[in-house]
């Protein structure tokens, strides 16, 4: 487990290089100054400034996550009118395509790595072992409560033998806010512990999955084309559901931070390398998604502001611009916040 906790920072930080590494691109494309392109926070252990280049390229003390610095992008800079190479001084569909570089990078990557993964190991089927064997349960759940492990047998629940997942859910099921009587095996040894399914819509869940067997298959070059494209799409519109699901339900149970985000990578990663690059398409997904909504601070936000600007050929007030992405930035640093000890204690 340990030692998968650099292997998650590694992924994680990697789709957000990925990210940034969009905006760089598409920065240097149009002829725009990048000052620096950092790989990590803190004090810098290690700097390089190619020849002939104004970009600083560092990797910092703190390894996690990066960011890139584009001259003149912050609207609350002083900047020279007549400098071609700031951000400001360029057409609006330059300054659009830079800020909708990080995102697109990121589809881009999941695409990239669907195809990838369809070429050569694509699931193909499932099929859940017998007996009922517990293959993930997290802490908050209440068979995690309750002190169930990966690994534990079911054998009984309600006082009805249990064969395999469907017996268990179709006992457990109609058990919505009863408690009721689990018996689990481990190490050869039984325990009987007493769960209260959780209330999922009137259907009652302990927040097990059983332990499978997965099938794999090779996908056709033509079919791992499909999926890349189709993959992304997808899933992006999985999110943008859970999201107003969230919005409907008044809950932010759903939102996750650094820390939980963590925790999931590193839970598929002990399940293979499949599973490990199934989480970080999924994350490069929500990473580009995210940062496309049209909120202040994200780079959504900004497309805005541009939009606003491609539409009416008018530029908005720059302070105006500063100051709403400056609250976003805050709230989003506070919900983080929330959302990372929440990770944590829970």
């Amino acid at each position: 487990m340990i030692v998968l906790i650099p292997v998650a920072i590694f992924g994680i930080s990697l789709l957000v290089i990925v990210h940034e590494f969009g905006h760089y691109l598409a920065a240097r494309a149009f002829g725009m100054r990048v000052l620096r392109f950092s790989i990590g926070f803190g004090p810098t252990l290690a700097s390089f400034r190619p020849k002939g280049s104004d970009t600083t390229f560092q990797i910092c003390a703190i390894p996690f996550l990066a960011y890139v610095m584009i001259a003149g992008m912050n609207p609350a800079e002083e900047y020279e009118r007549d400098d071609e190479t700031l951000f400001p001084n360029k057409g609006v569909m330059a300054r659009i395509i830079t800020v909708a570089g990080g995102p697109f990078a990121n589809y881009l990557a999941a695409s990239v790595l669907t195809f990838g993964l369809a070429l050569f190991a694509w699931p193909d089927k499932v099929e859940p072992l017998e007996p009922m064997t517990v293959g993930m349960v997290d802490a908050s759940t209440p068979a995690g409560k309750a002190g169930l492990q990966v690994d534990d047998v079911i054998t009984q629940a309600n006082g009805e033998p249990i064969k395999n997942v469907e017996d268990l859910i179709r006992v457990t099921r109609p058990r919505a806010g009863k408690a009721t009587s689990y018996v689990y095996v481990r190490n050869g040894k039984s325990t009987t512990v007493t769960i209260t399914p959780r209330d999922n819509d009137g259907v009652g869940q302990i927040g097990v999955s059983a332990k499978s067997k997965e099938f794999y298959r090779s996908l056709s070059f033509k079919e791992a084309a499909w999926e890349a494209v189709r993959q992304p799409f997808v899933m992006s519109q999985a999110t943008l559901a859970g999201m107003a699901n969230m919005i409907k339900q008044k809950t932010t149970e759903g939102l996750t931070g650094p820390v939980g985000m963590g925790k999931a990578v590193v839970a598929q990663a002990q399940r293979g390398l499949t599973h490990y690059i199934q989480i970080l398409i999924y994350i490069s997904v929500a990473l580009g998604m995210f940062n496309l909504l049209p909120f202040p601070g994200l780079d959504g936000g900004r497309l805005v502001f541009l939009g606003y600007e491609l539409i009416t050929r008018r530029r908005a007030n720059e302070r105006v611009e500063a100051v709403v992405h400056a609250v976003g930035i805050v709230f989003l640093l506070g919900v983080i916040v929330l959302v990372t000890w929440r990770d944590i204690v829970g």
